[in-house]
């Protein structure tokens, strides 16, 4: 009897091991397609901060729930350390854009972009006690050296896929703004959207509030670098 039952439990043992590997590799599968598939959205704020419009964008972000990065001009933080304390104490990203926005400066050579870099991280760090990791070219006049030149500093280059659309438009309306979101970001599974929340842009943050509904119709998930 003994020698009847000893292949059927092992034939059993056999099933059950093929049947949890099979239950794994179809778990990892679906892990992996469901990470694929995710929508995600990152809002990034450039030239801030500013008083009053940074602080408007803050309170839509504190009230709809949403994370956002905020690439800081280092020399519009004097008077505003509070604004940037605040943009770290209710946990958003600060990066670094720029310490003066100055292209000629900022771009003359190598060294002068390693030092306005370091300049603006150094206002960051000094004010809010964060070491910032992430960096946008102003203009977005990134090329091959100067990506290896701010990669070399340590940092995590953040460009754009998508635009609200209030520097290129000349006076834009808060509606137009979201017009110009949905317009540049459909079909984009993960969206890396241009705002910004210097002073001249109250539009911008009078838009945020339908630009975020938009985002969250369409089934994306808020992320910050």
């Amino acid at each position: 009897m003994r020698k009847k039952v000893l292949p059927l439990l092992l034939a059993l043992f056999v099933l059950t091991a093929l049947a949890v590997h099979a239950g794994a590799r179809a778990l990892r599968s679906q892990t992996v397609f469901s990470f694929a598939e995710e929508k995600q959205v990152y809002l990034t704020f450039d030239d801030g901060p500013s008083t009053l419009v940074t602080g408007r964008v803050l309170d839509v972000l504190r009230d709809e729930h949403v994370r956002a990065t905020f690439f800081i001009v280092s020399e519009r933080v004097r008077g505003r350390e509070d604004v940037l304390r605040r943009i770290v104490r209710e946990g958003h990203t600060p990066g670094v854009h720029s310490a003066c926005h100055r292209y000629g400066d900022i771009y003359e050579n190598d060294d002068a972009l390693r030092r306005d870099a370091a300049e603006c991280a150094a206002v960051i760090e000094r004010v809010t006690g964060v070491t910032p990791r992430v960096y946008r070219f102003p203009g977005g006049l990134g090329n091959a050296r100067r990506d290896a030149v701010i990669g070399g500093e340590g940092y995590e280059i953040v460009r754009w896929n998508a635009v609200c659309g209030d520097e290129e438009i000349a006076n834009a309306s808060p509606a137009r703004l979201l017009e110009e979101t949905v317009r540049t970001s459909e079909g984009k599974r993960r969206v890396v959207l241009l705002l910004h929340d210097s002073a001249p842009h109250r539009a911008t943050a009078e838009a945020l509030p339908a630009i975020i509904g938009w985002f969250r119709a369409q089934g994306y998930r808020f992320c910050a670098f």
